[in-house]
Parts: structure tokens; sequence; C-alpha cells
């Protein structure tokens, strides 16, 4: 099984952008209400880098695990990569996320903002990695 290095920290690096467009441009307001946080707890958050590099690590990992699928899957190209990204989100991501919100009694809204995010994104990724296979 040959895994593409590049185009793991590349999908890793798409991700995270996507979540600082996601989250800073599209749907930053309405997340912010949503979860009762107000700009300047925002702004006064201690260690405000940290969450950025924890993120990036965990993109470059969830980017591994699905490169590693799509190997296993022989997922080469952009469309099954992206079919099987959009799997794992159904299979896994999204029925975890929605339990959870739903005993916790937190809106459908949020959960949109929140779970649409690497719906997303896994789909992005998996594209990327399905397209760009190491040849055996």
């Amino acid at each position: 099984m040959k895994i593409n290095y590049a185009a793991v920290i590349v999908a890793g690096v798409v991700y995270w952008i996507l979540g600082a467009v996601w989250f800073g441009f599209l749907f930053g307001n309405q997340w912010m209400a949503l979860e009762h946080i107000t700009p300047e707890q925002a702004r006064g958050m201690e260690m405000p880098w940290f969450p950025y590099v924890v993120s990036f690590v965990l993109d470059l990992l969830i980017a591994f695990i699905i490169a590693v699928v799509c190997a296993w899957r022989t997922a080469n190209t952009a469309s099954r990569g992206a079919a099987l990204g959009i799997l794992m989100w159904i299979g896994f991501a999204g029925p975890v996320m929605y339990t959870s919100y739903m005993y916790e009694m937190r809106p459908n809204a949020l959960f949109a903002i929140n779970g649409f995010y690497p719906l997303v994104g896994f789909c992005l990724m998996g594209a990327i990695l399905g397209a760009w296979t190491k040849k055996a």
C-alpha cells in the first residue's frame, strides 16, 4: 500500500483552511451566537494559537486515515475519493455528532454548522487523496 504523503499534507492544509473560512467567514457569527460566545470571550482566550496547532495536527491525522482507506478501497480518482469521504462522514462522523447533539439538546442549526464542516472537508480531502494517488 502506497501513501502519497505530499497529498496527505495538502489535504490536511485544505481542510484546515476550510475550517478558517467556514467558522471565520461563512458561519462565524451564527456559530458564536449558537455557542453563546461573545467576541470579547473569543479575543480573551488563553493561548489562542493552541487550538489552531492542535486542529492542524488532527486534520493531518484525518487526511492520513482517509488516504489509507482510499488505498485499501482503490479509490484512485477524485470522484471515488470524494465518495469515500462522504461515506465516512455518513457512517461515522455524522451519526456520532448528531447523537451527541440530540442528548445534549443542542440546536439543529449548530449541528448543521459544526457537522457539515467535516462533511465538506472529508469530501474535499477524499477528492484530493483519490486524485493524487501514488502509483504502485
